[in-house]
């Protein structure tokens, strides 16, 4: 006997799609965009990819108000830099308690509501693309969940909670965008390498009830986030030895496209937002000394929103993080430009 109650029967993906169509306009953009992050990964573009948002998306309006600077910002900084907003719709929690995000809780002050929850995830991305001309990225936390984005997503990224995971693995290897693969909590590179290895390879596999069979991904990638060891202490390893030795790794195994995003939060930064500046700044001076370095770091991925730092959920402050502490608008508006003169 199962200990849960089945509440409603929610939508595939299929009808929810056709209930919020993409125009014709949205899928050429997205098709060129995809082009061009590809062309990033193979080393054809040699532009910097920022992944840059929020830590969740947690209120549509501040989210779209956020993405509509980065418009302007990404027009001014297009021969050096690639702007891939973060549209974070899922919140995975340590512990499993707390707000788990949009797809949850549309509105973070009322109880749950999946199926709002989906059409809001949807119609977030949806007007991203239609207002701004930017595709986003988002977390692929939940594998069954993605085909209700696939036709609007430029990016996705497997947690370090969810690297290790089979179903992560196997959906990773069946995806037409980047997906990048995180080092797991502990910070274990080998298991980061094995998933990337997987998410390369051709698999079959069960997915929505359908036996499948994917072609393998040859844009999955590293991302490094740094690590907590069994003392709880956080450790980077967004350093010059660091992103050698994962060159190292990549030369020694059969990769394709061997690619690279450095996380400059989460336990590079120990979560203190305002060393992301410097962070970002470090990895980019050891691509400039390096041309091995140079030629595996495709981006940086960084938490950003309208007002620095956090707060609960009741405190009510517009386009202020309610999860992770972000980076507020002013110091992302001039961290992207001084980013833009150093990437050579």
């Amino acid at each position: 006997m199962m200990n849960m109650e089945f509440r409603r029967k929610l939508p595939i993906p299929k009808l929810l799609k056709e209930e919020y169509p993409v125009t014709e306009k949205m899928a050429a953009l997205k098709d060129e965009r995809d082009e061009t992050i590809r062309r990033i990964f193979s080393g054809e573009d040699d532009r910097l990819i920022l992944v840059i948002g929020p830590c969740s998306a947690d209120n549509e309006e501040a989210v779209l108000d956020y993405i509509h600077r980065l418009r302007k910002v990404q027009d001014e900084v297009a021969d050096k830099i690639f702007i891939i907003p973060r549209i974070y719709t899922n919140k995975p929690r340590t512990t499993g308690k707390g707000y788990k995000g949009m797809l949850h809780q549309p509105d973070p002050t009322i109880k749950e509501d999946m199926l709002e929850g989906l059409v809001a995830i949807r119609r977030l991305h949806m007007r991203a693309v239609e207002e701004t001309g930017f595709t986003c990225a988002d977390e692929m936390l939940y594998p069954e969940n993605h085909r209700y984005l696939s036709d609007l997503l430029a990016y996705v990224a497997v947690g370090a909670r969810s690297v290790e995971d089979q179903q992560h693995r196997l959906t990773a290897s069946g995806l037409g965008i980047p997906a990048g693969m995180k080092n797991p909590t502990e910070g274990d590179l080998s298991v980061m390498m094995n998933s990337i290895t997987a998410a390369q390879s051709s698999h079959t596999f069960i997915y929505r009830g359908w036996e499948v069979e994917s072609k393998g991904n040859p844009y999955a990638h590293a991302i490094l986030r740094g690590y907590v060891d069994q003392y709880g202490k956080n450790h980077p390893n967004y350093h010059f030895e660091d992103l050698m030795d994962l060159y190292q790794r990549y030369e020694e195994g059969d990769f394709m496209n061997p690619s690279v995003i450095v996380d400059v939060n989460h336990s590079n930064s120990g979560k203190r937002f305002l060393e992301q500046i410097r962070i970002s700044k470090d990895v980019l001076n050891s691509c400039r000394v390096s041309k091995e370095i140079k030629s595996i770091v495709k981006g940086l991925m960084i938490e950003s929103y309208i007002e620095d730092g956090n707060q609960s959920i009741d405190e009510g402050t517009y386009g202020k993080s309610i999860t992770d502490p972000c980076l507020g608008w002013e110091k992302s508006e001039r961290l992207i430009h001084e980013l833009a003169d150093a990437w050579v």
